[in-house]
């Protein structure tokens, strides 16, 4: 039989089959999607617009195009030619399903905006910016006088701060002379490391920005900072779109490898997203984006090969080569991006081919480098970043977890966004699960379906899917509680109904088709168990490399960086086997430490310079080509761990085996 047409949306990672005809709109419902949608489908809000991605994604196994939709009407095109929308937008509520789809769902149609948990954390910085102001009155021009107004500015800055300032940025030059007339010969200078001259304001004018930004493979977070006072004055996040084109960092460097325009798409959309995030940061901070004087961006290897538009195709395989290793410092104008016109973006340094500017910048955030304790940071993303030591010796390494973390490739799986579930504890008596999702505070329990309940009692959110602090908690309290044995399988012969079989293969309801947002149960499948094992290991692989390359066995402390390590249960990470045992008072979670790791260095330029000394001192292990990896990977698909000890974690591992698994009738899903 014909199957029927293949919808995905972006950037929730869902995906459907669904009748032919069926109206995008009603697919997005129908999986949880929530589209902003006011007019009921006659074309008059065109808030359901979404846009429709055209080739062959390969990460997907779908070609997509826009002939795989219903043809347009005249008054649909009429509407978004007149909210000026690209050529690839449709209306959801009208563009119906007739072939495989690609849909990219952009921020302002998603009902349900994305919780994206990169908040700036309190640090003692050191202020001393990359970019500073000072105050210089000139001596008039005078007929027969003929240094040039450049010449004159200098001549005062050597006068009054005794600066020897070499260069201006030529379009700082083209308003000079303006500028000087209408401040009366007076200005505020805006000096680039003292070297270069980047901006003149007539008269007094205090007031600079800078912009510290985490390009990560999900998610995109910007801090905009005073560089008079250090104070983040706004703080806005974006879904990274190059999402659409891969989840991970291999799909993405495939499919600029595979496409003749890919690196460039991919290019053009994260210059896109940043410059809304730049917008809307400055409009948060009341301020004019031409106030945002300095900038810093952090990211993995292959985000800053797409920032600066450069093929990434020699990261997709042995030896990882770079194009640039080190910081560079580069005209934001160069890169389109909409700060101030003569504004530099610094790119921090890497270490190597897959650990990037953002590790960098985490390690400048901790400083493991000047600890006398030995000390294993790990990031948790769809590519992990770890590294382990001491002011001694430093090691780092990467491993490929896959975007199972972040909720991909989870049956149920989404991003973390009002309605995902966040945490899950299990009765290990009765089997009876209890969660709670974002945007609520009770637990499933406690919810009020009641219409006559009082409004505050009512449960304003269901559950809508699985993010990856859930699956986390999900799978370890499956483990816990003897649901799954270690090897991830399902027991077949426990007495509770939340367990069902389809044929080997077991799943646990999760949530109940009333506490849902589409009446469909959520189910945590055997697919799901081995997605997480699968990326689990990889992680505690690379952790353990590290360890038996440096000699040792324990650590003193593990430190969990980026937004997912800070909303996991240390806990439930160790129970799960992320990272060898350790006293679990000595695991911390800090945050998104590469954004902070970014704040810093723009607001102390001696940073930079120790960033650069770090990134070349510390050793990278390769783990793709050491062959001892895939002995600890496979070790480490067992949870915890097959052979490994993890004495920290007594009275919480169960004492099930699946040698023990008793032979009974399972129980058929229904």
């Amino acid at each position: 039989m014909e199957q029927n047409p293949l919808v995905i949306f972006m950037p929730s990672g869902r995906r459907a089959r669904v009748a032919t005809g069926t109206p995008l709109l009603d697919a997005a419902r129908e999986m949880g999607v929530e589209i902003e949608s006011i007019c009921g489908g006659k074309l008059t809000c065109g808030k359901c617009r979404v846009l429709v991605e055209h080739g062959r994604f390969e990460k997907h196994g779908i070609l997509s195009d826009g002939g795989h939709l219903s043809a347009e009407s005249s008054e649909e095109r009429q509407l978004l030619d007149r909210k000026k929308s690209e050529a690839n937008a449709r209306l959801s509520c009208v563009a119906c399903v007739t072939d495989d789809v690609l849909i990219e769902v952009p921020p302002e149609s998603r009902a349900q905006k994305q919780i994206i948990r990169k908040h700036a954390t309190d640090r003692v910085i050191e202020l001393d910016p990359a970019v500073r102001q000072v105050y210089v009155e000139l001596e008039s021009a005078e007929l027969g006088e003929h240094r040039g107004d450049w010449g004159r500015l200098q001549a005062a800055l050597k006068e009054q701060w005794n600066l020897d300032v070499p260069h201006i940025d030529i379009n700082t030059l083209r308003d000079l002379q303006k500028n000087i007339r209408k401040g009366k010969w007076a200005v505020t200078v805006s000096l680039w490391h003292d070297r270069e001259v980047i901006e003149v304001r007539p008269a007094y004018d205090e007031g600079i920005y800078g912009l510290a930004v985490d390009i990560g493979s999900t998610t995109v977070a910007g801090y905009l900072c005073n560089l008079q006072t250090g104070e983040v004055v706004a703080t806005e996040s974006v879904m990274n779109p190059q999402i659409t084109y891969g989840e991970d960092l291999m799909s993405r460097v495939s499919y600029a490898m595979m496409h003749d325009d890919g690196t460039k798409k991919m290019h053009g959309a994260i210059i896109k997203s940043l410059n809304r995030l730049i917008a809307d940061a400055a409009r948060q901070a009341e301020i004019s984006v031409s106030q945002i004087v300095d900038a810093v961006f952090v990211g993995n290897t292959t985000m800053i090969h797409l920032l600066l538009g450069i093929d990434p195709s020699e990261l997709g395989g042995a030896p990882f080569a770079l194009a640039n290793r080190d910081s560079m410092d580069i005209k934001a104008r160069d890169l389109k991006l909409k700060l101030n016109p003569a504004a530099y973006v610094h790119i921090m340094p890497a270490e190597a081919g897959h650990v990037g500017a953002d590790n960098v910048a985490a390690l400048l955030a901790e400083e493991p480098y000047q600890q006398d304790e030995t000390i294993l940071m790990v990031d948790v993303g769809t590519n992990a970043e770890i590294t382990l030591g001491n002011q001694a010796w430093m090691l780092s390494a990467s491993s490929p977890t896959g975007p199972a973390f972040e909720g991909a490739q989870i049956a149920y799986g989404m991003r973390a966004a009002p309605g995902a579930i966040e945490r899950v504890r299990i009765d290990p008596t009765t089997f009876e699960g209890k969660f709670r999702v974002i945007g609520e505070e009770k637990w499933s329990q406690e919810w009020n379906f009641a219409t006559d309940a009082p409004l505050d009692e009512q449960t304003q959110h269901r559950a809508a899917g699985i993010c990856g602090s859930g699956i986390i908690e999900a799978v370890a309290e499956l483990f816990r509680v003897g649901i799954i044995t270690g090897d991830g399988r399902f027991r077949d012969d426990l007495p509770t109904d939340r367990v069902t079989f389809d044929g080997p293969r077991g799943s646990y309801v999760l949530a109940t088709a009333e506490q849902t947002t589409n009446g469909e149960p959520i189910l945590v499948t055997q697919d799901d168990v081995r997605n997480i094992q699968l990326g689990k290991a990889a992680l505690y692989a690379g952790c353990k490399l590290l360890m038996n390359r440096a000699g040792i066995t324990s650590v003193d402390r593990v430190v969990l960086a980026g937004a997912f390590g800070s909303y996991i249960d240390p806990q439930y990470a160790m129970l799960l086997g992320l990272f060898p045992d350790c006293e679990l008072s000595c695991v911390n979670a800090v945050g998104n430490a590469a954004g902070d790791g970014a704040r810093i260095a723009l607001l102390n330029h001696h940073k930079r310079d120790e960033a650069q000394r770090v990134a070349h001192w510390i050793t990278y292990v390769e783990t793709a080509v050491d062959p001892s990896f895939q002995d600890e990977f496979v070790g480490a698909i067992h949870i915890p761990h097959k052979t490994d000890e993890f004495p920290h974690l007594k009275g919480l591992l169960p004492d099930v085996e699946s040698a023990e698994l008793p032979t009974r009738r399972r129980r058929r899903r229904r």
